[in-house]
């Protein structure tokens, strides 16, 4: 795959992530990840000191930039406040790209739902054949791209918890 569809792709995954919340000492935030690592730094290559599951409440402890030092009773470390979110997540089964979350409950892919037969015979007829097309290529495109790649690139473009 051309290092350019690559990077298309990655930046399309980026675009429909959720924008930082502000968050402050003393207050609370569940994780959003299938698993989320504390780290015993405020930096996205420092020490693991743990883990915490999907939807583990979590107080915050102390806020520094866009990380934020949290404990869950004993356990404690700092996490990049984007693994966070101010509302406790809706549990479901099944885990899409390491979030426990049915793809068909986001907004970005029910805007993007493979187009079912009365919307692909209407794209015929508007001559919007290519949208099936595209919405393939992207799905394809996307399923290729492994979470190994996606840190390398946010790392190699100081995005995310690599800033």
């Amino acid at each position: 795959m051309k290092k350019t569809a690559r990077s298309a792709a990655l930046l399309a995954g980026l675009l429909c992530a959720t924008a930082l919340l502000a968050y402050e000492a003393g207050g609370l935030a569940y994780t959003k990840r299938a698993e989320t690592k504390l780290l015993a730094e405020p930096k996205p290559l420092a020490a693991v000191a743990g883990k915490l599951t999907f939807g583990k409440k979590v107080e915050i402890e102390q806020v520094q930039g866009a990380w934020l030092r949290v404990s869950d009773g004993p356990v404690g470390g700092w996490i990049f406040a984007g693994n966070l979110t101010d509302t406790k997540p809706a549990e479901v089964k099944g885990l899409l790209d390491g979030a426990p979350v049915l793809a068909s409950q986001t907004t970005a892919t029910a805007a993007a739902r493979p187009l079912d037969e009365a919307a692909a015979q209407y794209a015929a007829s508007q001559n919007l054949a290519s949208v099936q097309e595209d919405l393939e290529w992207l799905v394809t495109t996307c399923a290729a791209i492994t979470p190994e790649e996606v840190d390398a690139y946010l790392q190699e473009n100081k995005k995310g918890e690599f800033q």
